[in-house]
């Protein structure tokens, strides 16, 4: 059975047709990848499956008790409270019980009727039935370790939610919503507000979940790997294909030609026709045949054909030759407050080279590029750039850079007021501004459309350095892919921060990896960088005890040399075993203790359960409320020393699966 079918929905906004009659049916398991333009209805189908607006006609219908979750591009405020607190309490009815247990604690201990007591006492056995099965379904344990997967330390659980900023925000929104094991996520561009290491641990948490998603993003890395169907929104309508994003592009390229090649038939036949009623629609004798042609030529007229759309079609034009070295940094430290981001970093960029900075949010990559900028100062040291460096520059909050007053074409202007009428406006065509819209004041404009309009003042004059601060936000994938496909011809020098794995792996001849207050250098794209980030991972867990590193691979000796590596491959084997036997030996012994623990637990819960059940019990308060104590302080108990037991089992399976 469907989770969800949508019949024939139309919606039409103010001046735009935004659906006609579409359909579409989500499975048990499906993968769906939403694409389209920004504007054609992506983000629009999405608040329609969740109930949030209601189509002009039509019917969606969802599967009696399916679960739908779903985390938009700009969270508003729906989570308080403490952050712990704010992702267990998601569950839909776990508030509510907890207030009702409250309640009914309450109530108990002033009631003196024995028949009202009894009533109580049923009703709050079922409460704590019903919690538990939710802690069983949903334990602590489970949302802690989403948050951390986020980036989360510990020592923010306690934190309340207003207190964080909109990326933050955005994560505790995004926890909640994987802790709730829904039937369907809906997930609107899910890694715009995170830093690489979270994106590559929520590509590993929706490896493994089950349930459906419907996925809009405009990294083509992270759509390819995660999705199994493409749902696009095509001039011609809603259109379905099996299989990733690349395959969508490969099977519309051929779609396309059959449209073309139907439309050039179509036309030559309409054109043969018209030709036949001219010549002989006064004649009598073909009069009837020339009516059959009009007819013929009004079906055929109403044939769907390929229908172009527009798109952003640019190119970077050729830039002057900087200087062999184009940016230096020397000991420069940078901070605020007590937090201090950077100390003595010395680095060096080349004529050429395209620097990709990673790091967690907060670490400072931002503010290294408005230190190159110019447009923040350092702490200590100097950032100064090389012979005939020209630099353009991308902010990330690039409506801050722009006059919310001025036109399109105003602003554009700015960049090169000695240009032509005529060159400011093809490039602002490129980026599909044509016609009345560069006559639009930049603060009626949408995200997408500022994004658009920033990067053709970086068109307009680009410089032989480009510095850009997660550019693909707010672009669709179509524009993204435009964007890195005119940066791969760029001639100039980039250094950039993205969120955007296809943006990184295509371009990137360098990372810069901030960490510690410091920044390493590594060489290559982000592939390359996570197999960086999984040799740190390896020697971490080795320096603690926690795994042991894989042998090393060993060729052949020659013979001569063999008896001696056979005593040294045998002394390094008897080595390799004291190791695994003194690193598992604690481990084991703890699990040890902590079954016994739980056991214990176990029994007095059961006994304390079973007092409880008896209805007698609450006639007296003073046994009943520290026995309601009790029961509460061991399932607590239980919950943590279950968590530490299953973290200890895991880290255990993970070293022996190395020996």
């Amino acid at each position: 059975m469907s989770l969800v079918t949508i019949l024939k929905i139309s919606l039409t906004f103010p001046d735009n047709e935004i659906f006609r009659e579409i359909g579409l049916q989500v499975e048990p398991g499906d993968r769906i990848g939403l694409v389209g333009p920004n504007g054609s209805g992506k983000t629009t189908l999405l608040r329609l499956l969740i109930g949030e607006i209601s189509a002009d006609s039509g019917e969606i219908r969802t599967a009696r008790g399916a679960r739908i979750g779903y985390l938009p591009q700009d969270v508003q405020e729906n989570l308080s409270g403490p952050l712990i607190q704010a992702v267990l309490e998601s569950i839909p009815g776990r508030a509510h019980l907890q207030n009702e247990l409250n309640s009914v604690e309450n109530a108990l201990k002033d009631v003196f009727q024995k028949r009202e007591q009894a009533r109580l006492a049923e009703r709050l056995t079922e409460i704590h039935q019903d919690i538990n099965d939710l802690e069983l379904q949903f334990p602590r344990h489970e949302a802690e370790k989403i948050l951390t997967g986020l980036g989360f330390e510990v020592s923010d659980f306690s934190r309340p939610i207003p207190t964080l900023s909109g990326g933050w925000k955005m994560r505790a929104a995004l926890a909640s919503l994987l802790y709730q094991k829904t039937d369907l996520l809906l997930l609107d561009e899910p890694t715009n507000h995170l830093d690489i290491p979270a994106i590559r641990w929520l590509e590993q948490f929706l490896n493994d979940f089950k349930g459906a998603m419907i996925l809009v993003s405009h990294d083509r890395d992270f759509l390819n790997r995660q999705i199994r169907r493409i749902v696009s929104f095509e001039p011609e309508g809603m259109r379905s294909y099996s299989g990733n994003y690349d395959f969508y592009l490969k099977a519309r390229d051929e779609e396309k030609w059959t449209l073309k090649a139907k439309a050039r038939n179509r036309e030559q036949k309409i054109k043969e026709a018209r030709k036949f009623i001219e010549r002989f629609r006064a004649k009598a004798t073909k009069a009837r045949q020339a009516r059959s042609k009009i007819k013929l030529i009004k079906k055929m007229e109403l044939v769907e054909t390929l229908r172009t759309e527009s798109t952003v079609r640019f190119s970077f034009p050729d830039v002057p030759r900087s200087g062999r070295e184009v940016v230096s940094i020397k000991g420069v430290s940078k901070g605020f407050g007590e937090i201090v981001l950077y100390r003595d970093i010395n680095l060096t960029v080349m004529r050429g080279e395209r620097i990709a900075i990673i790091g967690p949010n907060g670490c400072g990559k931002t503010t290294l590029l408005r230190m190159v900028a110019g447009e923040t100062k350092t702490d200590d040291g100097d950032i100064s750039l090389g012979h005939g460096v020209s630099m353009g520059y991308f902010a990330q909050h690039h409506s801050e850079m722009l006059d919310p007053r001025k036109t399109v074409i105003q602003e554009v202007y700015n960049v090169v007021p000695h240009g032509t009428t005529g060159f400011v406006r093809g490039v602002c065509g490129a980026f599909l501004f044509s016609g009345g819209d560069v006559d639009k004041v930049i603060g009626s404009l949408s995200g997408g459309e500022k994004a658009r309009v920033s990067l053709a003042k970086l068109l307009v004059k680009p410089g032989n350095l480009m510095v850009m601060d997660e550019p693909t936000n707010h672009l669709d994938i179509s524009s993204s892919e435009t964007l890195i496909d005119a940066l791969i011809k760029y001639k100039g020098t980039l250094l950039f921060v993205s969120h955007n794995q296809s943006f990184i792996n295509r371009l990137s001849t360098k990372i810069w990896d901030i960490t510690g207050g410091g920044i390493e250098e590594y060489p290559g794209n982000l592939n390359e960088y996570y197999d960086h980030l999984e040799r740190i991972e390896r020697e971490t867990a080795s320096a603690t005890g926690e795994d042991l590193p894989q042998p090393e691979h060993r060729v052949e000796k020659p013979a001569e040399n063999k008896i001696k590596n056979r005593k040294a491959q045998k002394r390094e084997r008897a080595e390799r075993r004291k190791l695994v036997h003194d690193t598992l030996k604690p481990i084991v012994k703890e699990l040890e203790r902590m079954e016994d623990m739980i056991a214990g637990l176990e029994i007095r819960h059961k006994e304390v359960e079973k007092m409880l059940a008896d209805p007698g019990i609450f006639k007296d308060t003073k046994r009943s409320v520290p026995l309601i104590n009790e029961y509460n302080d061991i399932k607590k108990k239980l919950e943590e020393l279950i968590r530490k037991w299953e973290q200890d089992q895991e880290r255990l399976e993970s070293i022996k699966k190395r020996i």
